[in-house]
């Protein structure tokens, strides 16, 4: 029963609550947040944790015009209970249904779309600063965890919060937390601040003596002293060096004093940093042990957190323990991945190697350049970031790794769609952001045992290159105790056709389609050679130049965007030639993809067998009754 949550339609009905109801809607909300999301997925222990703060900010400030940005914003779903979306709340991260983060199309509640680490502090500021030229008095409020603290954003706004506005509220969400334990000196300097009880002492101490000796320079004195022993006990020196006034460390989960803390910080004429201790997974037990696991995940039961098994490997543990298998055999191997042991399942490699694996928390453009370090002197390492947040990683790739031909390994997880999580984390640019550089290899793999193949052959290949690799579980291929190496930009046919009018040059994952497509053009009497082209980069030249010189039809298959993505490298290829075969490009549309279930949303842009062949039938002219 949720009696008061029950009538919470704007966030207007938050501050008519008393505290005895405010903490009997946060139990509600706990309650309504477990049952939904047993059902449909999502990230149910950042949610448990922020519940209180969210309703004291709701209740001290005003959205929509007062604004909200959530770092990575997988937290918000409490916000988006209380602004007027809880009738819709089961539908989130379904097909038409609310979206896991926040999204300006979504909601006026939802001032700024995120999906990424890192881009709460910027952003924020960008209003305040927008809010000041504009002579606006509306407060902006970021909340970020303390793994957003890792990133090199993050640092980079603080650098700029003092120099550029009077007014920002900076939230620290302190839980230990990204998805696995933080890491790294931010971590440690948190740690810190949350068990340091000098720095309360010796605030008071400085105060009373500026009151009782008075003056100028007794006040300087005493400011002096201060500073002297808080850059040995108390590491928020650092925040007011940046121009923030720290506040804090004060309970999350204490809605009365949450409440009085904002309702002071909203009368400061400065930028200030409100440093928050909160529980992640917070009133599900279940979630509080095993923190890693309800970062984000799928269906559970609602009584024991029990997830179905998927019964198989996913690509990430084949990934992760095939790659463990090279470390056993080479010491130059490394493995290292940005703040996701868990996602990328290298935490199976850290298992077996900790020497050998290294978290550089969520910075990625880091981590590449740190690897690109470790290849200078001989060894080789295998950066697992997922498609979408090594965008980030761009700039080192080109300059640092693929200029100097240094043998980096990117290992692209997600390097398809991310379903539900939505267009943020949809995997659907790396073709085409990588291989317009020059010396860098970009493999595809249409099963594991060939991810396997893969892996060992970017090992022994002196230079950079790519692996992408969707979600989930493959077909389900054994992988072999040895893996080979594989000839460099050599695809593979698959299937031959005697007479093929139709060449389908299927990329990775989606050769199945690829051999669904030939059985029902060969239903049709159309034959059809299936081609398992391994490589977006290079692309096999002198295949494709055998089936354009003697098929009527060539076709591409990606799960990839069409722009810049594999078929458009064929046609480059084709152009180079002097070859004008007709090509089927079959992959995303030039536009950001929704969220929903992978076969939902690929039925709906035609990425299937049936609408394949309809393509392929129109291109030939022929018609079937």
């Amino acid at each position: 029963m949720t009696p008061i949550l029950d009538g919470i339609h704007s966030p207007a009905d938050v501050k008519l609550l008393s505290m005895a109801e405010l903490n009997q809607l946060a139990a509600e909300i706990r309650s309504e947040l477990i049952t939904v999301l047993s059902r449909t997925g999502g990230h149910l222990g950042p949610n448990l944790g922020v519940v209180e703060l969210t309703l004291a900010m709701h209740y001290v400030f005003e959205t929509p015009k007062d604004h909200f940005l959530f770092d990575v914003s997988h937290q918000a779903y409490v916000h988006k209970l209380l602004t007027g979306r809880r009738d819709r709340f089961a539908t989130i991260r379904q097909a038409g249904g609310l979206n896991g983060f926040m999204l300006r199309t979504e909601s006026e509640h939802d001032c700024y779309g995120a999906g990424h680490a890192g881009t709460a502090l910027s952003a924020a500021l960008g209003m305040a600063v927008a809010r000041d030229k504009m002579g606006g008095r509306e407060h902006v409020v970021a909340l970020a965890g303390d793994a957003a603290f890792t990133c090199g954003i993050t640092h980079e706004a603080l650098n700029n919060v003092a120099a550029q506005t009077k007014r920002l509220i900076i939230v620290l969400n302190d839980n230990k937390w990204s998805i696995d334990k933080n890491v790294g000196a931010i971590a440690t300097y948190f740690n810190k601040i949350v068990t340091s009880p000098q720095y309360h002492r010796l605030y008071e101490r400085a105060a009373k003596l500026v009151e009782k000796v008075g003056g100028k320079s007794a006040a300087q004195v005493a400011r002096k002293a201060e500073e002297a022993a808080k850059s040995m006990l108390w590491p928020s020196v650092i925040f007011e060096e940046f121009g923030l006034k720290y506040y804090g460390p004060v309970d999350g989960h204490d809605i009365a004093t949450l409440i009085r803390t904002f309702q002071f910080l909203k009368t400061l004429e400065r930028p200030v940093l409100l440093h928050v201790i909160t529980q992640k997974g917070k009133g599900f037990e279940p979630a509080e042990e095993k923190q890693k696991k309800f970062h984000g995940l799928g269906p559970y039961d609602p009584e024991t957190g029990e997830t179905k098994p998927l019964g198989q490997r996913t690509y990430s543990e084949v990934f992760a323990d095939s790659l463990a298998k090279l470390a056993a055999d080479n010491d130059k191997v490394i493995a290292i991945t940005a703040a996701m042991p868990n996602g990328t399942a290298l935490d199976r490699f850290r298992a077996v190697h900790p020497d050998k694996y290294y978290d550089v928390g969520i910075a990625e453009e880091h981590a590449v350049l740190f690897a690109a370090g470790m290849a200078t002197k001989g060894f080789r390492p295998f950066c697992a970031i997922y498609s979408t947040f090594l965008q980030r990683g761009f700039d080192p790739i080109v300059h640092d790794v693929c200029l100097q031909n240094l043998p980096v390994v990117l290992c692209m997880d997600r390097g398809s769609l991310s379903g539900d999580d939505g267009p943020t984390h949809h995997g659907l640019f790396d073709i085409s952001y990588l291989r317009g550089i020059p010396n860098i290899v970009h493999m595809n793999p249409k099963d594991e045992d060939e991810l396997a193949d893969m892996l060992y052959t970017a090992l022994l290949h002196d230079g950079p290159s790519a692996i992408r690799y969707p979600r989930g579980v493959g077909p389900g291929t054994r992988v072999k105790e040895h893996p080979v190496e594989l000839e460099m930009g050599r695809a593979e046919v698959v299937q031959e056709a005697e007479r093929a009018r139709v060449a389908i040059f299927s990329l990775g994952a989606m050769l199945p389609i690829a051999q669904e497509m030939a059985r029902m053009l060969a239903a049709d009497g159309v034959g059809a050679a299936v081609i398992n082209a391994r490589f977006a980069k290079p692309v096999d030249v002198d295949m494709v130049a055998r089936y354009a010189r003697t098929a009527e039809t060539l076709v591409t298959l990606e799960d990839h965007a069409l722009a810049g993505g594999f078929g458009s490298a064929v046609l480059e290829e084709l152009n180079r030639l002097g070859l004008s075969t007709p090509v089927v490009r079959i992959g995303w549309p030039d536009q950001f993809i929704e969220h929903g279930r992978v076969d939902e949303l690929r039925k709906k842009y035609g990425l299937t067998a049936e609408a394949g062949v309809e393509r392929i039938r129109l291109a030939l002219g022929t018609v079937v009754g």
